[in-house]
């Protein structure tokens, strides 16, 4: 069996690590050079709330033979079209592409590889890439799960080969409602590291400080409301049911969640958001991938989303480099919550 992960920058380089150090054979794939000589010379270093180095496989994505039986999709979604295009001819005969990307991916993957060859795969941790070769893990290390299932036609030996791959590093919850489980996790996203990224701060800072913890309620409640209405049922993530804890359709309620969120959020809160990430190296982010569908498919169902349609709009001004991503940002919300 031959793997690799494309786009092993922060949360494929940890994945990578884990895989290896269990005594998988796979390839860590990344356009960074200096990443991957990092790699190559010194082994990937995992910081944070561990600290170990193994040696791994790295390479450049024009180093790649195939034919791979399982490739771990980590990049951004800008460049989808172009990267599974490349990736395509490169699967074995029964080989799998899994998406590790936020949002909902799958749909536009399955259209260029086939619904029989695609994954999706969320991810419920977090990290950051500190220096080439070396990445900090952001949660702890008892927080740390995956929530995994296929579309429909990919054979159940391939979604139990990715299953117990990805259990080599954490619990892997195989779901028959992907779409919930999706959801589930664009909710997380689109509150967290929707409104870290327009405040310029982590998790813990949303979460901990009053007016952007009732601000990611209000969007958590936005989420759930599009979610619904767009025919999704909200998968548990690691065994609890969110839209319980957090959705609320009167005061008391809705004071219940904000006590709750960082609560919830305490093994998590160290997470820099990827998008604030991505904007501090000077690329562009996935926003539109994130808070952009909650927008889009809010349209499409005639439900209001004020709270994310701002969020929007606040990071694609910071992107286009209109405004800084810092804690005032959270003026431009006031009328919101």
């Amino acid at each position: 069996m031959k793997y690799a992960i494309y786009g092993a920058g922060s949360l494929g380089t940890v994945l990578g690590a884990y895989l290896t150090k269990n005594g998988t054979d796979i390839e860590l794939v990344n356009h960074n050079r200096a990443h991957v000589e990092a790699l190559r010379e010194h082994g990937a270093h995992i910081t944070g709330t561990v600290d170990f180095t193994v040696p791994v496989t790295a390479c450049l994505p024009e180093e790649m033979r195939g034919p791979y039986d399982v490739v771990f999709l980590m990049t951004k979604q800008l460049r989808n079209p172009e990267v599974v295009a490349f990736l395509r001819p490169l699967l074995g005969p029964e080989g799998v592409l899994v998406t590790l990307q936020n949002g909902i991916p799958e749909p536009g993957i399955a259209a260029l590889v086939g619904q029989e060859r695609t994954v999706g795969c969320v991810v419920e941790w977090g990290a950051s890439l500190v220096s080439p070769g070396t990445v900090e893990l952001t949660s702890a290390p008892d927080s740390l799960s995956f929530h995994m299932g296929g579309m429909e036609g990919v054979p159940a030996a391939a979604l139990e080969r990715v299953k117990t791959l990805l259990e080599q590093m954490c619990p892997v919850v195989l779901e028959d409602n992907l779409l919930g489980a999706r959801w589930s996790k664009l909710l997380i996203n689109a509150a967290f590291s929707g409104i870290g990224t327009a405040l310029g701060g982590t998790f813990g800072e949303v979460s901990e400080k009053a007016l952007p913890r009732r601000l990611a309620v209000r969007c958590m409640k936005e989420c759930i409301d599009v979610g619904r209405a767009a025919g999704a049922v909200f998968a548990p993530v690691q065994g609890k049911d969110i839209t319980k804890l957090f959705y609320y359709r009167g005061p008391v309620k809705r004071k219940l969640a904000e006590l709750m969120v960082p609560v919830a959020m305490k093994k998590h809160r160290a997470i820099v958001p990827s998008m604030l990430q991505d904007l501090r190296n000077g690329k562009p982010c996935e926003i539109e991938a994130i808070n952009g569908v909650v927008c889009a498919e809010g349209r499409a169902h005639e439900v209001p989303t004020p709270v994310n349609d701002r969020i929007v709009q606040v990071v694609r001004e910071i992107q286009a480099g209109k405004r800084q991503a810092c804690p005032e940002n959270i003026e431009l919300f006031r009328e919101l919550v």
